[in-house]
């Protein structure tokens, strides 16, 4: 596979290139980014930044993966240059992203030059010039993110149930948000999660999990989620008595209520529950919005911090520390003041818009 395809035969000058002339950027960035999260979260800034900079139509999950293994050099020559990334970074900043975004947003697109200037398809003046761009401050560290409720969690996975449109899809977004909301996946370790991944460990059942940095680790399955599985995997494989180890383990569905062979991307996913949190009438609430709440409901119930960081596989317990302390913690002295006061009202206010 070569990095530049032509349609054409290419011209007698080697430095002309064809109007269609394409750039592989994701069959390079491996080579830079080994994680499969940094590489899809540098394809979601390249395509914004193509969006935002070249004017071109926004894409998502397939559609996104192949621009970028189809990157038009014409317009990528056009629109990258130093002043062009820091003007693309204020935006970024004022439309609320925070620091780490910011620098995320930066490596993509320097990345992005550096694999242009080894290919000797942009300077090495313009790719320097890139680094040297510091972006407006941006608020520290990441979003603070949703910490969801109990309920708000049931009333979620209820809505991933109501959304679908035929009896295959209602079951599997009830796995889906029952895993998300119990288990503590990331999207995309759910999407490439397979049903040989599951197995029985000292009269447990468990799910290997294949986490960050080629990191695995197991985690047992309520039995809730594995009564769930043990009905979707019916569906899958009605005749077998399970389904192929090597298939996913959530699956697409088709118009008709059909169960695909390909799995659900993690951006179908995304907006599973970003569908289900709207029609529950929660707000935007995203997957790890979900990771997010299972801790922060541990931790509520009195959970001991090594059991919910091997939960989350963080690396050390001081990881899962920091992370907790990222949760939108409960800040209540102005309202035992106002009780002290004797200002609460008797009775809890209507928050309706009636």
């Amino acid at each position: 596979m070569s990095l530049i395809k032509r349609r054409q035969p290419p011209p007698d000058n080697a430095l002309t290139l064809p109007d269609d002339a394409t750039f592989n950027f994701a069959m390079l960035l491996p080579g830079r980014a080994s994680s499969t999260h940094t590489q899809r979260a540098y394809f979601r800034w390249v395509d914004q930044y193509l969006v935002d900079i070249a004017g071109m139509q926004p894409t998502e999950g397939r559609a996104r993966v192949m621009r970028m293994h189809n990157l038009p050099v014409n317009v990528l020559l056009n629109s990258i240059s130093a002043q062009q990334l820091r003007a693309w970074l204020g935006q970024l900043v004022k439309a609320g992203n925070g620091k780490q975004g910011i620098t995320q947003a930066k490596a993509a697109i320097t990345t992005l030059a550096s694999l242009l200037s080894e290919a000797e398809l942009l300077d090495d003046y313009t790719s320097s010039s890139l680094k040297n761009v510091h972006p407006p401050k941006a608020e520290d560290g990441q979003r603070p993110g949703r910490w969801l409720s109990t309920e708000q969690i049931k009333l979620l996975i209820a809505s991933s149930k109501a959304i679908a449109t035929s009896d295959n899809q209602e079951l599997r977004n009830h796995v889906i948000t029952s895993v998300l909301c119990t288990m503590a996946l990331r999207r995309d370790e759910l999407a490439n999660a397979r049903w040989g991944d599951l197995s029985m460990q000292n009269n447990r059942v468990v799910l290997k999990v294949h986490g960050k940095g080629r990191k695995t680790a197991t985690i047992d399955v309520p039995r809730a989620t594995m009564t769930l599985l043990m009905r979707w995997g019916n569906a899958v494989e009605p005749i077998a008595r399970t389904p192929d180890p090597k298939s996913f383990l959530v699956r697409r569905i088709w118009k008709g209520g059909k169960i695909s062979k390909g799995p659900v991307t993690p951006d179908g996913i995304w907006f599973i529950v970003s569908e289900a949190a709207r029609v529950a009438g929660i707000g935007h609430v995203a997957p790890h919005d979900l990771r997010r709440s299972v801790a922060g409901a541990l931790e509520e119930a009195g959970t001991p911090i090594e059991k919910i960081s091997r939960l989350l596989r963080h690396s050390n317990v001081a990881v899962t520390e920091r992370y907790l302390s990222r949760l939108p913690k409960r800040n209540e002295g102005g309202v035992l003041m106002s009780e002290i006061l004797g200002l609460e009202p008797s009775a809890e206010p209507d928050w309706s818009d009636e």
